[in-house]
């Protein structure tokens, strides 16, 4: 799990990004996963292992590229270090120039899987559509991906958070919030606006660090506060929890197609409705006349301020609870995961051997071997004949780590037996039940180390013989439940919600997802079907 340089994970004040990767990973490690993190700052997740990259976060140089691309770096070097010595299944990257990386990730036989937590328009569109196939890219909302859809998306996850860590008050005080940067696509100046309109005080606690920031506060905020605002400054964790819980409603005039918007989450756990401009992902937050009101247009925000106080808090917390608690974000990226996993194909040189013995010539295209990896399981049909070499415990070490090797393997491949396919959770050797094996051999898969789905046969190029996939370090319920049905998982058809922008008697009307939280479809799988 690879996070940017910035701030701690969790983050004692500003960091969305990095407050979601450390509630990921301790979804995961609760789910009996093994997460090696690699950031900056304090450790303080459950991750088997956390490597800081850094001697100190590098909050001061946010927006500067230079620790961006310096930190992809230091990521490439620190993986070839941990895939050698523990062995790696997958790289989950939450970067900008963390896909740089790609092809040394090939070298290792490593699948990446990117969250794209930015826009996807313009420039960002530009880097992400040459990544191409080669990166499995996850929106954080359905509308993030509606809006570059040919990009090579393996799923969507909604971001979500630790409910039990936020404070819920049911009984709030006088005044209004904005929580976020001082910037125009946050538009703080219309929640003054707004809040001023109804006589509602406004606290406004923002990220106003760089320049940009400043000149904006100074030329379209600080003009418009009167005596009864309160600009707090940036909150840390508890100030800012306090803050949600006590408001009595958290203004989001977004201006942008923001990808998700955490603060909204945020609020409505603490038992606060949000008054949101329509824009981004909002219509997938917030349930429009329950956990808060969507307006089309600035002018409709102070008729629903007056109406979102008459809200129940206790509805606004069971949103969050039901739809974007933290073991809906593990589940949803667990399945991301096993799909890319089981959609990696063998790499294939583009070159044809051919090797002759005392029958026909057979073509055997040099395919790498599918026991590349730690617990993955022999291929039936691999080119290497002899150790093998690999990442993990219990393996021969490889020359492509940069390793000293042996003598190189031969060349010359055994005889092709018939593939055939084993239930999941037994043993690669012996078929046995993983349960009731002892002692693992050496060249077996290693103790604690449980088969996941990309063990069964899964279908290759057409006209050849099915290619036996990997094995993977996951939980052991990955590896016994059965197999996904793409008619499960398959997003049912929108339905038209009907709701109130404004004066009371008008309507409009917005079509709605209605599949379940942190779904992920058969097609979201890059390059293949759902097995």
């Amino acid at each position: 799990m690879v996070v940017p340089p910035y701030f701690d994970v969790p983050p004692k004040a500003y960091g969305g990004v990095e407050a979601v990767v450390a509630d990921l990973v301790d979804a995961l490690a609760d789910r009996g996963h093994e997460v090696t993190l690699l950031g900056a700052g304090e450790p303080g997740t459950k991750a088997a292992r956390f490597i800081p990259l850094w001697d100190e976060i590098q909050a001061a140089r946010l927006g500067d590229p230079f620790p961006e691309v310096v930190h992809a770096i230091k990521v490439r070097r620190a993986l070839e270090r941990v895939s050698a010595l523990h062995g790696l299944d997958l790289v989950h990257d939450h970067t900008f120039a963390g896909p740089l990386n790609l092809p040394t990730y090939r070298e290792l036989d490593l699948p990446m899987v990117v969250t794209v937590h930015g826009p996807v328009d313009g420039d960002p569109y530009m880097y992400y559509s040459e990544l191409g196939e080669d990166a499995a890219l996850v929106a954080i909302s359905d509308r993030q991906r509606e809006l570059a859809p040919d990009l090579n998306w393996a799923g969507r996850v909604h971001n979500a958070l630790r409910t039990e860590d936020w404070p819920f008050q049911p009984v709030k005080e006088d005044y209004a919030l904005f929580l976020g940067r001082y910037t125009p696509d946050k538009a703080p100046h219309l929640a003054l606006a707004a809040a001023h309109a109804v006589g509602l005080p406004l606290v406004l606690a923002g990220k106003c660090a760089e320049p940009p920031e400043q000149r904006y506060f100074d030329a379209e905020v600080a003009p418009l506060l009167t005596n009864q605002d309160h600009v707090f400054g940036m909150a840390d964790t508890a100030a800012k929890r306090k803050l949600l819980a006590g408001a009595r409603c958290l203004l989001f005039p977004v201006q942008w197609e923001e990808p998700f918007g955490m603060v909204m989450i945020e609020a409505m756990v603490c038992g606060t409705p949000v008054v949101a401009l329509r824009g981004g992902a909002v219509g997938e937050v917030i349930v429009d006349g329950v956990t808060g009101r969507i307006c089309d247009d600035p002018a409709e925000m102070p008729y629903a301020i007056k109406e979102v106080q008459t809200y129940d808090p206790q509805a606004c917390r069971d949103h969050v609870l039901e739809n974007f608690g933290a073991e809906t974000l593990g589940r949803g990226y667990e399945e991301v995961y096993r799909r890319v996993l089981l959609a990696q194909r063998p790499r294939r040189s583009g070159r044809v051997t051919t090797h002759s013995w005392s029958g026909t010539p057979i073509l055997t295209p040099p395919v790498r071997a599918a026991g590349t990896g730690p617990g993955r399981a022999p291929a039936a049909n691999s080119r290497v004949a002899g150790p093998a070499i690999g990442r993990g415990p219990n393996r021969t070490p490889g020359a492509a780590a940069g390793r000293a090797a042996g003598p190189a393997p031969s060349r010359v491949p055994a005889p092709i037996p018939t593939p055939t396919s084993r239930p999941l959770g037994t043993s690669c050797d012996s078929g046995m039940p993983l349960a009731q094996l002892g002692s693992t051999p050496a060249g077996a898969v290693p103790p604690g180390r449980i088969l996941d789905p990309a063990a069964a046969v899964v279908p290759s190029d057409a006209g050849t013989e099915p290619i036996p996939g990997g094995a993977c370090t996951l939980a052991p319920e990955m590896s016994t439940q059965p197999g996904l049905d793409s008619a499960d998982l398959a997003y049912p058809a929108p339905k038209t919600i009907h709701h109130p922008t404004g004066p009371v008697g008008s309507s409009t009307t917005e079509t709605a997802s209605t599949g379940r939280a942190n779904d992920v479809v058969a097609s979201d799988v890059p390059g293949r079907g759902c097995g």
